[in-house]
């Protein structure tokens, strides 16, 4: 579910606690969390609704002046519509965890674990170190031209980056990624294991 900046910024400071969709299908499920530029949102509730049991003061906590104007933004697209209520849960754990550099045996230990399993799961088969090097070698590289020098398609590349981000490791830039301080220092690691091997 994406939100745009300034919905997001109403949502932290808590002015907005519903937001409307039409979808298909949910991309969020209640009890569940979404990651946001501006950090993490709870999600409360996912509730199917009909256009004529949203009220103008649902429209109100989603951020709208009328219920009129709210439909209006969502037009007729296809799909069914949802209210979800959401609530801002904090700041984003990856942040202050791509700040952590020095790295415990134990938490290293972890993370050499967690990026084995990774590789171990893919049926193209180790690629951890190949993404993370070549990020090194070339930070804020375009997603596309980074594909292309690790020989892969850039749809691939991307969610297995965003795998990489939720360890801590990946910073995404406007263009491009580039390493944290805590995936320098996972880099240098998972080299050492290559050397002993």
């Amino acid at each position: 579910m994406l939100l745009r900046t300034a919905a997001l910024e109403r949502i932290v400071r808590g002015e907005v606690s519903l937001v409307f969709r039409r979808w298909r299908r949910p991309t969020v499920r209640t009890g569940g969390s979404l990651r946001t530029a501006l950090g993490v949102l709870r999600i409360l509730e996912v509730a199917a609704v009909e256009e004529s049991g949203v009220s103008d003061a649902d429209a109100m906590s989603a951020g709208y002046a009328s219920r009129a104007a709210l439909l209006e933004d969502l037009g007729s697209r296809a799909g069914q519509l949802y209210r979800i209520s959401v609530e801002y849960a904090g700041a984003d754990p990856r942040i202050a965890l791509r700040r952590q550099h020095e790295l415990s045996e134990a938490d290293a230990d972890d993370l050499l674990r967690r990026l084995t399993r990774l590789d171990a799961r893919s049926p193209t088969g180790p690629w951890t170190l190949r993404v993370l090097t070549e990020i090194e070698a070339g930070p804020g590289v375009a997603a596309r031209t980074l594909a292309r020098r690790l020989g892969c398609e850039k749809d691939w590349l991307k969610p297995q980056v965003r795998k990489l981000k939720n360890l801590g490791l990946t910073v995404s830039l406007p263009a491009g990624y580039e390493l944290s301080r805590r995936g320098r220092a996972a880099l240098q690691r998972l080299r050492v294991g290559e050397d002993s091997r």
